[in-house]
């Protein structure tokens, strides 16, 4: 087809659910990410919990298990990203989405001194936002239902004692990540 051939509203569909296919299979092929991620976040916030209840003078060590995790998925994205033949535009759009989450989460712990690092209901909120996109973009209502999960837990997050929110931010991870990314794993299009 040229260039500057007018395009069927059939044709238009056409390319339209090529797309959303496309980005399908990519998001199930990345459920990894959400497994990876959400053991390593579930784990960090209850071995948090469970230091602070031992009343552990730095109970937030534990989250020195997210640095291989972020040196993986650097490594994995750039990998899969080499030799992934076809990018779809909802590729590039949940990709760059991905990458606003990350910075943004790397600022908050970088200056959560400023907030006395109560950084649990900020993250699970902003959390809600590449998770509930992502689950729009490939119409995958669980993972729709995980960003909501997180946008309810970071509130819940806000009104519980500050030892509690690890608690709370285990629970989010496993209904907005674990959950969704085992079912998008196992799940098989028809």
């Amino acid at each position: 087809m040229k260039p500057s051939e007018n395009l069927s509203a059939q044709q238009s569909l056409e390319i339209i659910t090529s797309m959303i296919h496309q980005a399908k299979g990519n998001v199930q092929q990345n459920s990894f990410y959400f497994l990876l991620w959400g053991w390593v976040v579930a784990l960090a916030n209850l071995g948090m919990f469970i230091l602070s209840l031992q009343e552990y003078r730095h109970p937030y060590i534990v989250w020195i298990i997210t640095i291989p995790a972020w040196i993986y998925t650097l490594y994995r994205g750039y990998k899969q990203e080499r030799t992934q033949r076809v990018s779809s535009p909802f590729d590039r759009i949940s990709g760059a989405l991905w990458i606003c989450y990350g910075v943004c989460v790397f600022t908050l712990v970088i200056f959560g001194y400023k907030i006395n690092f109560q950084l649990n209901p900020v993250i699970l909120i902003v959390s809600s936002i590449p998770t509930f996109v992502s689950g729009t973009i490939v119409r995958f209502k669980p993972l729709m239902m995980g960003g909501i999960l997180f946008w309810l837990f970071g509130i819940v997050s806000f009104l519980v004692p500050v030892y509690i929110q690890s608690l709370v931010g285990a629970v989010a991870i496993i209904g907005g990540y674990l959950i969704p990314g085992y079912l998008l794993s196992n799940k098989t299009d028809k």
